[in-house]
């Protein structure tokens, strides 16, 4: 692809999402586009280029965009975060705001919504342990085709597998054939939103934790530090943020600092350190 066309795409994609795309990843614009040229009967990436140099249809936009911020996800991914939750966010939260409270937690990037539903599968099976207590979820992403999947909460056996233990799996969803649908009781804890990082974020209130992993690595250093400053005013002063593991907040924003002896688990910069 001549260095001009892969502009068009570069400048769209990093206006409207913010995603940053060089050109060794030149690539995965012709094999994640491959179906949005089939959806819109475009002859092929030339002529889907000269649209795009036009007016185009926001459609169109919005289905370039989807195929290409859509990202790989699995349940119980990298486990950690999940036990930390369990172990480290809830204990600190009943210690700042009592029993009987709601503790809110935001799923950013939540793709097809293997992360939110982990969450939601933790706090069910934690239910004894926390009971009085009332959590909400919020899971967001950009992509709205992405969401729907997500809402609908079936997956492939091959998704199934990747993460999701055999137990739980029997506990918490139902099989038809080769399609395992999450259960009523699991989806009814997750509220999914279509929502761009880049938006404003003050509509959404305060959290107790957020969970923004694996997604900052496609954004550069500026746009980072913005998404990273308005997730510090949208996170209580006892709260918590997940960030993938090849993510941090060093030399980015001074918003936040890596918790004691924890990787990937991120506080206020001006967090008291934790009890010994």
């Amino acid at each position: 692809m001549k260095t001009v066309d892969f502009d068009v795409y570069k400048n769209m994609l990093y206006e409207k999402s913010g995603l940053v795309i060089t050109t060794d990843k030149s690539y995965l614009l012709e094999s994640r586009l491959a179906p949005v040229i089939k959806k819109w009967n475009i002859p092929d990436m030339v002529a889907l280029t000269d649209k795009l140099r036009g007016i185009p249809d926001k459609q169109l936009v919005e289905d370039i965009v989807d195929a290409m911020t859509t990202n790989e996800t699995m349940f119980f991914r990298d486990q950690k975060p999940f036990d930390k939750f369990r172990d480290l966010v809830v204990p600190a939260v009943l210690k700042a705001k009592g029993p009987n409270c709601t503790i809110r937690i935001w799923s950013a990037a939540c793709s097809s919504g293997q992360e939110p539903y982990t969450l939601a599968i933790t706090m069910k099976e934690n239910a004894a342990k926390w009971a009085g207590i009332k959590f909400e979820i919020l899971a967001t992403d950009l992509s709205k085709e992405i969401l729907d999947q997500a809402k609908a909460g079936k997956y492939s056996q091959f998704e199934v597998q990747r993460g999701m233990p055999i137990m739980m799996l029997v506990k918490y969803f139902t099989q038809t054939g080769d399609t395992w649908t999450i259960k009523d009781d699991i989806k009814q804890m997750v509220k999914f939103q279509n929502f761009n990082l880049l938006d404003p974020m003050d509509q959404f209130g305060t959290f107790d934790c957020i969970f923004c992993r694996n997604v900052l690595i496609y954004f550069d250093q500026p746009t980072k530090g913005k998404i990273l400053d308005k997730m510090s005013k949208r996170l209580a002063k006892h709260g918590t943020l997940f960030l993938g593991g090849a993510e941090t907040v060093l030399g980015i924003t001074n918003s936040f600092k890596p918790l004691e002896g924890e990787r990937g688990v991120y506080v206020h910069s001006d967090a008291p350190p934790p009890a010994k």
